[in-house]
């Protein structure tokens, strides 16, 4: 027996709430659920357009985090150049 639209629906919500744990982005959650779980990125997509329409504040808030850890990536990157620039 097939399962139901909502039912899948809720799977997808699911497995996109797995993916922020991990701290994907859209684009590497749709990758990651298209490739372990067979999903259509299209699908995922529109999945988290809606849980980010539902979940403004948590979203802005995750993508800031996200944001915060790039930049300090890329200076914890660009540190060992400065110093070794600076000939100490």
């Amino acid at each position: 027996m097939a399962e139901s639209p909502d039912s899948y629906i809720r799977m997808v919500h699911h497995l996109i709430e797995k993916c922020l744990v991990f701290k994907m982005t859209k684009e590497e959650c749709m990758e990651t659920l298209s490739k372990h779980a067979n999903i259509n990125p299209v699908i995922t997509s529109t999945v988290w357009e809606e849980l980010k329409k539902e979940n403004q504040e948590f979203f802005e808030a995750y993508a800031k985090s996200k944001e915060e850890a790039i930049s300090e990536i890329q200076m914890r990157e660009r540190i060992p150049k400065m110093l070794s620039d600076s000939n100490i």
